[in-house]
């Protein structure tokens, strides 16, 4: 049955650690108690506005939310395919991502294991298109399943129509933010193949290609990002802060003219090329720097640390000033990953 609190702390569903709550906070184990969620939220038994999160890496609230939030608790994975080539399964909204991966590469199945250990759940990373290394999660899903909110229906969008892009999706537009997904289907592969073009990884496996395999390529992967990220049960965050900014070719250009070293990468759409905002923040002075109880990860400059007791505004006041710093050195701006509240 649906699980109803009120004026709940939301501090254990953010990993920034900001203690600030909600009048109502709702967990639902299906999609017939979500759908139940929708009813009451409609006639006015649960307050509105509504906001839904998944584990809360990638929020920043700046103040209490004063209606309900709602947390998917739908789990389990199935297997809806397989052939020679593929196996489609379908995960639950509520299912760590993490577990997923780790799920993935003890069974065999290809395509996951660069995105291992990132934070998060099934249904966060349909709606963020999450990436890392090379891979995003578009580059596997299938179908995603949701719910309207305001009726209740349910609507299942083909991968082709979400709209993915370098973390965005139709699911983060306005007009969109009433689907709540509830199921992610992906497609993996059974024949061996391995991303490994990504410098870091390549670095990682030079030499030592004859021992690549899905578990070793999953350890690199954690062990790599241990390296250079804070752990949030240590250190509040919600790693990557802001998305490298994709800029036209003329701006790499102006800003080679004076940078010439600065680090791009081509945008496969032939849209601009993507820049790298950790590079461009580093430059400004900001790794390591703090303002107050809100820092910039010494490991870092693309991750907002919290330093111990900080508020969502003092840290939302230091993005802003990094933001300028960019602005103000490079002409670039640079977009929160981040959702802030």
């Amino acid at each position: 049955m649906l699980t109803i609190e009120r004026d709940y702390s939301l501090l254990g569903h953010n990993t920034f650690g900001i203690d600030v709550r909600t009048f109502a906070f709702v967990e639902y184990h299906s999609e017939e108690e979500l759908s139940e969620a929708a009813a009451m939220l409609r006639d006015g038994r649960l307050p509105s506005p509504w906001l839904h999160i998944g584990g809360g890496s990638n929020l920043l609230f700046t103040k209490d939310w004063p209606g309900t939030v709602l947390h998917s608790r739908i789990t389990g994975l199935e297997v809806l395919h397989s052939d020679a080539d593929t196996v489609t399964v379908r995960v639950g909204s509520g299912v760590v991502w993490d577990d997923f991966v780790g799920e993935c590469v003890d069974r065999g199945w290809y395509g996951a294991e660069n995105l291992s250990g990132i934070p998060g759940e099934a249904g966060a990373a349909a709606v963020q298109n999450i990436g890392a290394y090379g891979v995003e999660a578009s580059d596997l899903i299938a179908e995603v399943d949701t719910m309207d909110m305001a009726d209740g229906t349910v609507r299942v969008f083909q991968a082709a129509d979400c709209g993915y892009g370098y973390r965005r999706s139709i699911f983060k537009q306005l007009e969109n933010k009433r689907y709540v997904v509830t199921s992610v289907t992906l497609r993996l592969g059974l024949k061996v193949r391995y991303n490994l073009e990504y410098k870091a990884l390549s670095t990682f496996f030079k030499g030592n290609m004859l021992e690549v395999s899905l578990s070793l390529v999953r350890e690199a992967v954690l062990s790599i990002r241990d390296s250079k990220l804070p752990d949030p049960a240590v250190q509040g965050s919600a790693g990557s802060f802001f998305t490298n900014p994709v800029v036209p070719v003329a701006k790499l250009q102006e800003l080679q003219r004076q940078w010439p070293d600065i680090p791009y990468y081509a945008q496969v759409d032939g849209t601009g090329v993507k820049l790298s905002a950790g590079w461009l923040i580093e430059q400004c002075g900001w790794k390591g720097r703090s303002i107050g109880r809100a820092g910039v990860y010494p490991k870092q400059a693309l991750v907002l640390v919290n330093l111990g007791g900080a508020s969502g505004r003092e840290i939302s006041a230091l993005a802003t000033a990094v933001r300028t710093s960019v602005r103000d050195k490079f002409g670039v701006e640079l977009h929160p990953e981040v959702n802030i509240f």
